[in-house]
């Protein structure tokens, strides 16, 4: 039987998103207010699959720092880009 395995690091781009936050925060990802509060993960996911063919740029405010997301994965926070690995 054959399956496929979710990996939520290359898989989710909300969870990206996460992690570059608390990279540009200096923190653990684990001690950020839920990302929720500022976006709705799964639509984020949703319009940045890889399959979505979506040429498209959101930016929302996460407290006090802009995030941008953009449809080749990059994310920038606060103006420091974060490749998406």
């Amino acid at each position: 039987m054959t399956g496929t395995t979710l990996d939520y690091h290359n898989d989710s781009l909300s969870l990206t998103v996460i992690e570059a936050i608390a990279d540009e925060l200096e923190t653990d990802p684990v001690e950020l207010e839920p990302l929720y509060h500022a976006v709705d993960p799964e639509a984020l996911d949703s319009l940045f699959r890889s399959n979505a063919g979506v040429d498209a740029r959101v930016e929302f405010a996460y407290g006090d720092h802009t995030v941008e997301v953009q449809s080749d994965g990059t994310i920038v926070v606060d103006g420091t880009v974060h490749a998406r690995s």
